[in-house]
């Protein structure tokens, strides 16, 4: 029988989904920081609405980046947690010095294209070990994320 962790999951599977979790943390983080920067340099028309939905975002990247942390430590394992292996293992790369509405919206998109994909990986091994935690967490971003890339992809018409 396999051993279990102290939240009765598998330690072998709870180990691949740490990691698969740290890799999602990765990506958030540079995520957070592009946007970030989105937020500081937007000019334009659209200055002051960008300004705010940008602010929302990163706003909204930190919390869910605590969350998935929270959650690699929940599952017995250290959350990545250095700048130098954040831009190794993100899926998303960093992005520099734009000042354009459509084009930091562009990336936004594609920033949560990677991240959608990902997070549907760790669902479905998140259901295949009946890990009811990871799974509602992941199933509540893509739910979020959807209706944000509905909504981001109608302000590029």
């Amino acid at each position: 029988m396999a051993e279990l962790n102290y939240i009765g999951l598998n330690n072998n599977e709870a180990k691949k989904l740490a990691k698969g979790l740290n890799e999602l943390l990765a990506s958030y983080q540079v995520f957070y920081q592009n946007t970030r920067g989105f937020h500081w340099n937007i000019k334009g028309l659209k200055f002051f609405e960008l300004h705010l939905k940008f602010e929302e975002l990163y706003n909204d990247l930190q919390i869910k980046i605590d969350e998935i942390a929270e959650r690699v430590l929940t599952l017995g394992y250290t959350p990545t947690h250095s700048f130098t292996d954040y831009v190794k293992a993100s899926e998303i790369k960093e992005v520099k010095n734009v000042a354009e509405g459509t084009q930091a919206v562009k990336s936004i998109l594609t920033s949560f294209k990677t991240l959608i994909s990902k997070q549907r990986e760790l669902l479905a091994l998140s259901g295949e070990i009946d890990d009811e935690g990871t799974n509602a967490l992941m199933s509540d971003y893509i739910r979020e994320q959807e209706k944000l890339v509905w909504m981001y992809s109608s302000f590029l018409g």
